[in-house]
């Protein structure tokens, strides 16, 4: 039996955060990670979501040029912050959900 390959139809490029406190300091590790938009679902480094289960994505820039991708779904609202605008991205689900 074969395994079908997933073709990716967008990608979108995210920053994850996280703070790691030392016995006297702090840092804070930035990780680019990447949304990979398929045909029937969406994919993170941590979920994969199924397109049914997603009900919609939205947008909130900053001043700066990046801003907060929203992924609204099943399960909850997932953040993810980005340097670049998700509209493409957005307009393609679009597309495959209708």
């Amino acid at each position: 039996m074969k395994e079908s390959i997933k073709q990716t139809v967008a990608t979108l490029t995210y920053i994850s955060v996280e703070r790691i406190m030392g016995w006297y300091d702090q840092k804070t590790e930035r990780t680019v990670h990447s949304i990979h938009l398929y045909a029937d679902s969406i994919s993170t480094s941590r979920n994969t979501f199924k397109l049914e289960h997603v009900h919609d994505m939205s947008y909130k820039p900053f001043s700066s040029g990046a801003g907060f991708f929203y992924l609204h779904t099943t399960q909850g609202v997932f953040t993810y912050e980005v340097d670049t605008d998700p509209t493409y991205f957005i307009h393609i689900y679009k597309n495959l959900r209708s």
